[in-house]
């Protein structure tokens, strides 16, 4: 039992006992190799400290020969602030200098750029470009650079101005391809007036700035204005007349947009064309009166040269008539002769009441269609306001049209009925004189009997 605690506890002790050993030797290691460090750095210190007495010497011959480089680049530093200064200064007197000479020059290339830009405008629309193109781009180039332009470049831009007031004053003829209104392209003579108008093939061109295409016009001009432009193209005299548009396609675009006689008739509506309905039966009236009473006068001035009664003729029935009852008492004969009378009146004095009447209806129709022109007008108002005013056109243009209608159909029905009517009164008073003649004259049988 004893043997059996004994043991552990010896080779316990055995154990510690090595162990601490060996603890000692490395401890012992370790402090020699410390001494040994520290003996070599002890050693390396005083060989620095050597290297560095040694050069001390050195040390202070360049610290004098740097105080010497720093004094030397201070006055040399000291010089050049003087000389910046003074370059300053003069700099500032020609900056003044160049500022004064720049804005002169700057005000002359601003009106060069606004030249240019004026005259790029005007390259792009005029038809002398038709002729002579590719001048715009440089012209737009000219008006947006930012750069002070050259000599060649005022030189070209002078010139560019230079060919278009020479070329505004010749009559040129010159080939070219033209765009008929069907879209079709055709190569054509065209025959360029100055920079007003283009002539082709005896019609009206015009220049398309953004296309650069010459273009026929769809609709052209009265007939007038197109056979002056159809005898200029084949004219060979020095003169020759033409109608030119100095506005440069502004007055032709108008004068083409014009609306047309049938056009006007058509914006006034129902209403004109009641009232030119009713001015056509007022004209075939008058027509049928006038030949009526032409020939009713006629047949009269054929009575009066014969005393022989005429069939068919108003003063012959009255002649008849007074022949007939002429045996018969004074106031039998006149009831007969004034009933013959009457019965002539109506073929005469037919249909001239109904003129009076057209005459006085045409006006007030043409009152009627103004009236509903402006309730139109004042409806388009209501619904989209008078931002537009091409809204309103409509409304406006049937209370004018159907106004000059009314005004139209009135005043020759009026005129006519004027004139028609006083024919009438004559026939109908040559037959009141003849018929009291008669009567005096069987006065005078009664007073002689």
């Amino acid at each position: 039992m004893i043997k059996k605690i004994l043991l552990p506890l010896v080779s316990l002790v055995i154990a510690f006992s090595a162990q601490a050993e060996g603890e000692k030797q490395t401890l012992d290691s370790l402090l020699k190799q410390v001494l040994s460090e520290r003996n070599v750095q002890s050693k390396e210190l005083k060989q620095r400290e050597q290297e560095f007495v040694n050069k001390k010497a050195q040390q202070k011959t360049l610290l004098n020969k740097a105080q010497k480089e720093l004094a030397a680049l201070e006055a040399e530093s000291k010089r050049l602030n003087g000389i910046f200064e003074k370059n300053e200064k003069k700099l500032s007197v020609l900056e003044e200098e160049l500022n004064i000479a720049v804005g002169t020059l700057g005000e002359l290339f601003g009106v060069v750029r606004q030249v240019s830009g004026d005259f790029a405008g005007t390259v792009q629309t005029t038809v002398i470009s038709s002729q002579f193109k590719g001048r715009e781009p440089f012209l737009r180039t000219m008006a947006e650079t930012k750069n002070l332009p050259d000599i060649p470049q005022l030189e070209k831009l002078w010139f560019e101005l230079q060919q278009e007031m020479t070329e505004s004053g010749k009559v040129v003829t010159y080939k070219t391809t033209v765009v008929k209104p069907s879209g079709e392209k055709v190569e054509l003579p065209v025959t360029r007036v100055g920079s007003f108008n283009l002539v082709a093939d005896g019609k009206y061109h015009v220049y398309q700035g953004e296309t650069q295409q010459i273009t026929e016009l769809a609709r052209q001009p009265s007939g007038r204005y197109l056979s002056l432009a159809d005898d200029f193209a084949d004219e060979d005299d020095a003169f020759a007349p033409f109608a030119i548009d100095p506005s440069r396609g502004t007055i032709l675009s108008m004068l083409v947009n014009a609306p047309s006689l049938s056009e006007r008739i058509q914006q006034g509506g129902l209403v004109g064309y009641v009232i030119l309905a009713l001015l056509l039966l007022g004209l075939v009236l008058a027509g049928e009166r006038f030949v009526t009473l032409r020939k009713q006068k006629a047949m009269i001035d054929e009575q009066l040269t014969t005393d022989e009664p005429i069939e068919g003729n108003p003063l012959g029935s009255i002649l008849k008539t007074f022949n007939e009852f002429k045996d018969k008492d004074l106031e039998t004969l006149e009831l007969k002769i004034d009933e013959t009378v009457i019965k002539s009146t109506p073929p005469i004095t037919k249909g001239i009441s109904t003129l009076k009447i057209l005459s006085a209806v045409a006006p007030l129709l043409g009152l009627l269609g103004t009236v509903t022109g402006m309730i139109q007008t004042f409806q388009s108002i209501t619904l989209f306001g008078t931002g537009d005013p091409k809204l309103m056109a409509g409304g406006i243009s049937q209370a004018l049209i159907t106004t000059v209608l009314g005004l139209v159909c009135a005043i020759p029905l009026l005129l006519i009925h004027n004139y028609i009517n006083g024919k009438s009164k004559g026939i109908l008073q040559i037959l009141e004189e003849q018929s009291a003649g008669l009567m005096a004259q069987k006065t005078q049988m009664v007073k002689k009997d």
